[in-house]
Parts: structure tokens; sequence; C-alpha cells
């Protein structure tokens, strides 16, 4: 198997990377129909197209021999789920490609600054006690991202010494305010009766789920996504001069106090809208990157389109997976992810660790 890997990975030509992005947009179109059509409520292909097909058209072209009720379960319910399972899946991936240029580690993933403790304790403290100030979808939503921006200030001053960031420091600093967030998370569910409605709300979402999953919330996952892909797409080649090191990328012209600067906050933004979108979803950040970057070479050019539809394919065929595996009942999909990521982490580490010893 490392005899194959060695002589046909990475893809070095242009055209074996561009078959790699079409086998991909292939798999996720395939992926996509087989979320549509899966779920405690079958449906079959023909009436998704048929209803499809009379509503984009604005008349009755297919005859209607479908239940009413599958329109609004495709409709409503199905084609926004797939869809922001799709962008949240893709915006970890870019959020791990980001920290893991940022720290220089291939093991950091999108919540290594704690900001995902800081937008999940916000976001508890909404479902807890939110109804006493806010009303609405959109109270989770607020705490999560509050709270990703608050736990990310506390990072880099805790990260600060002499008006000066270092990777090492802030990964520290993250463990910190991580740790810090967790608490206060336990400590606000803990105080609550365990039986009540919220606390169980609190938990599920917790373990990551995208069953509330509406238009409104596509519109918004999505257009966070595009902006800070545009926006990290536009530095790759910094990306690929920081993996250098500070001091070289330095001498190559680039602003790293600044560049630093942008990566924190892209990160801070899409990770906090994430996490109040879907929850807590973990391991799709760390090990996607991971993977693409050993298909298609590790420079940010090829890296970054090729990861992030990776990993809102992967996210699609988790999502599909939670509802079908215990179905008619649904299994977080952080529990999926997890299911296929912590594996993969433990190869990595020992990977890591027979490449030490020898």
């Amino acid at each position: 198997m490392s005899k194959i890997k060695k002589h046909f990975l990475p893809l070095e030509s242009r055209s074996k990377y561009s078959g790699f992005i079409v086998l991909m947009l292939v798999i996720l179109c395939i992926s996509i129909v087989m979320s549509i059509v899966l779920g405690s409520v079958r449906i079959e292909l023909k009436d998704i197209v048929g209803f499809l097909t009379n509503k984009f058209s604005g008349k009755t072209v297919a005859q209607v021999t479908w239940d009413k009720s599958i329109e609004s379960i495709v409709w409503d319910i199905r084609f926004p789920r797939v869809f922001i399972a799709f962008f949240v899946g893709a915006g970890l991936t870019l959020c791990g490609i980001i920290m893991q240029a940022l720290t220089k580690n291939t093991l950091a993933d999108p919540y290594v600054l704690g900001i995902s403790h800081g937008a999940s304790a916000g976001a508890v403290f909404m479902i807890m006690y939110g109804s006493l100030y806010f009303y609405g979808q959109y109270m989770t939503m607020l705490g999560a991202f509050v709270g990703a921006i608050v736990s990310i200030i506390l990072a880099l001053q805790i990260a600060k010494i002499r008006n000066k960031i270092t990777s090492t420091q802030l990964i520290l600093a993250g463990i910190a305010v991580a740790a810090l967030f967790g608490a206060a998370t336990n400590l606000m569910i803990y105080i609550q009766r365990t039986g009540s409605d919220k606390v169980k709300t609190a938990q599920y979402w917790m373990m990551g789920s995208l069953s509330g999953s509406t238009w409104e919330r596509l519109l918004y996952v999505s257009i966070t996504f595009v902006l800070c892909f545009i926006v990290i797409y536009s530095i790759r080649k910094m990306l690929d001069a920081m993996l250098l090191g500070d001091d070289v990328a330095l001498t190559l012209g680039v602003n790293t106090a600044k560049l630093k600067m942008i990566m924190i906050l892209v990160a801070t933004l899409l990770t906090g809208v994430i996490v109040s979108i879907s929850g807590v979803i973990g391991f799709v950040g760390l090990t996607i990157p991971h993977i693409t970057r050993s298909v298609v070479g590790s420079k940010h050019t090829r890296l970054i389109p090729a990861a992030t539809l990776v990993g809102g394919t992967f996210l699609v065929l988790a999502d599909a997976i939670s509802r079908v595996i215990i179905s008619p009942e649904e299994l977080p999909i952080g529990v999926v992810s997890a299911f296929f990521g912590a594996p993969f982490f433990l190869y990595l580490i020992k990977k890591a660790h027979s490449g030490g010893r020898g």
C-alpha cells in the first residue's frame, strides 16, 4: 500500500488534480440524491424529480402521484438540511486548514483556540436562559457568535507576551480558554433540573445536529462560508510561505502579524456561525485536510478547493447515516463524525510516534 501511495500520490499533474475534483463532484451529487431520498420517510426518486419539475416550471408537467406531505418533507426539510450539511462540512474543513497553517501543526483543528467551546457556552446559555431576554429562532445563533468572539479575545490576550503572539502561546492559551468555557457549559447544565427539556435540548445540540435546518439558516451559513473562502483563497500563497516559518515568510515580504490576525478572525467568524447552526461536530477539521493533503499535496492553491469539497461531501454522507442508522430516531451527527474521525486521529498519532522513533 505504501508503495502505491509513493508512486501515485500526491497527484502532481493538473489533469490528475482536475480528475480528482470531477470525481468528488460526482460523489457529492450522488450523496445529495441519497440524502434527499433516504430518511425516516422513504421517498421515491421519481416522485422527487416530478415534484421539482413541477415546482421549477410553475405548472403541472409531471402527474402528481405522491402525497402532498412529501413536498414539504423534500423542500422545507431535506433540501436545506443537505446543503447546510455541505457548507458546515466545507466550513469546518476550511477552519482546519487555517488552524493548521497558523500553528504549523497538521494535528490542529478549528477548536484549537477554544473558539468552539466559547460558541458552545454562548449557545447553551441562550438555550437555558435566553427566553428571559430574547425570543425567536436566532437566539442560539446570537449566543454562539458572541461566545466565539469572547473566547478568541481571551485567547489572544492570554497568549500575548510583550505584544507578540507565537503559535505555541496561542495553542496553550486556546487549551486554557477551552477548559474555562467547557467548565462554564457543564455548570450551566448541572444547575438546571436534569430531566428538563432545556437540558435535553442543550445536550443533544452539543453532540451536533442539523435537525433545525431551514432556508434562512442555509442563507446565513452559505454567505458566511463563501466570503471566508474568498478571503482565505486570496491569501493562499501567503499561507504557503507561513508553512516555511515566520522568519522565512518575513523575508518573502509577508506581514505575518497581519496575516495571522486575518486567519484568526476568519476562523472565529466561520466557527462561530457553524457552531450556532449545527452544534459541536468534531474531527472534520482535523481529518479531512490531512487526508486531502496526502492526495493533492500541501500547496493551498490545490488544497483549499479540494479539501472543502471533500469535507462538504463527507458531512452530507454523515448526515444521511445519522438519519438512517437508527431510523425513525436520529443519531447526532457529531457521534457519526467522531466514529469515523477518532480512529483516523489515533492512526495519525501512531504514525507520528513511529516516525519519531525511526
